[in-house]
């Protein structure tokens, strides 16, 4: 298991991932689809992700917006799972 990153650490691993917020221990994004029939193509993705990396975001589906929020439950905050997934997750929507 990695091991928690500091604030120092996360702040340089934002630069990264300008689209996502810091939400204290947490890293957050919105993601804005045509419908709700897109929107969970989108989460059954993220679910597929998750279950690969056995690393589980917390989502809220409202529609056709997804809020997904990272951070490794068990270690507290953030570590480098979080900012993989959140890569990983990105690139659903890039593809």
């Amino acid at each position: 298991m990695p091991n928690l990153l500091d604030a120092k650490q996360v702040k340089a691993a934002l630069k990264d991932f300008p689209e996502w917020e810091l939400e204290k221990t947490s890293i957050e994004r919105v993601f804005e689809f045509d419908d709700f029939s897109a929107a969970i193509d989108f989460v059954n993705g993220i679910a597929e992700l998750a279950e690969e990396h056995d690393h589980h975001p917390d989502i809220d589906i409202r529609y056709s917006k997804v809020r997904i929020i990272l951070s490794t439950h068990s270690k507290g905050g953030l570590t480098e799972l979080d900012f993989e997934l959140a890569e990983r997750i990105g690139n659903l929507v890039d593809a």
